[in-house]
């Protein structure tokens, strides 16, 4: 086959480097029940059968937007409005998976342009960055950006800070030999932050709202960093919160 590059040579010799006698090896692991098992699946069925028969399925859940919402940790019910979906189908908007599609490309280009132009907007920030894959990598990001601007090797973390961005962070910085000074837990935002940074301090990491709900006063917090030659790294997990904070 034109598209299946291996030939048995190439097969034995991986085969011969990992250890292995023959490909059915590999699956050695997995439960022979579980291979010859009767899932007793249904015959096949044509294209409007299927969506009947899986749209009864799905009436049985209940959307999250039907009832309360106490998940939390930065994942919130929103209003969205209906103006969404119409700007998302116009064809300026059109776009591939990923932006080196060049065919379809302009729209992955238009709507981080307009994406990073409303951030900076609600922020008050001068610059905003949207190729950040998701908050906690971002939040990864910008403690070793931090630590290539001071030449320093320790990032603070906020008790309030959500877990999942502490170890991604951690993962990132410890790989390197840095040290990662992490506050208790702090449900009530009561830590001082402040008078934790130092002269050795390369940035200090709170979150506002945390991870708690806590809306957060980063003011004495970025006035430390700056006396010290730190960096204050703001993580806002639920960007709306911030129509209702005056900007600095």
């Amino acid at each position: 086959m034109r598209y299946l590059p291996l030939n048995d040579d190439d097969r034995r010799q991986m085969l011969k480097t990992i250890g292995a006698s023959n490909v059915d090896e590999l699956f050695s692991d997995v439960p022979k029940d579980a291979l010859n098992a009767d899932y007793r699946l249904p015959n096949h069925m044509g294209e409007m059968a299927v969506e009947r028969a899986l749209g009864a399925m799905a009436a049985k859940n209940q959307a999250a937007g039907a009832g309360p919402f106490f998940i939390g940790c930065g994942a919130y019910k929103h209003h969205i409005p209906a103006t969404v979906d119409h700007i998302i189908q116009r064809s300026e908007f059109l776009t591939a998976y990923t932006p080196y599609q060049p065919e379809i490309a302009q729209g992955t280009l238009q709507y981080l342009f307009e994406f990073q132009t409303q951030v900076a907007a609600l922020t008050g920030m001068d610059v905003a960055n949207a190729s950040m894959y998701d908050g906690s990598t971002g939040c990864a990001e910008a403690a070793l950006m931090a630590r290539r601007i001071t030449k320093r090797k320790k990032a603070l973390l906020s008790g309030g800070l959500h877990p999942q961005y502490g170890e991604v962070t951690r993962t990132n910085l410890e790989l390197l030999g840095d040290t990662l000074v992490q506050a208790p837990i702090d449900v009530d935002a009561s830590e001082d932050l402040a008078a934790m940074i130092d002269d050795e301090t390369a940035c200090v990491i709170v979150q506002t709202p945390d991870v708690f709900g806590n809306v957060r006063d980063l003011a004495p917090i970025a006035e430390a960093a700056q006396k010290h030659g730190a960096l204050l790294v703001a993580v806002v997990t639920e960007v709306i919160s911030l129509g209702a904070l005056k900007s600095r």
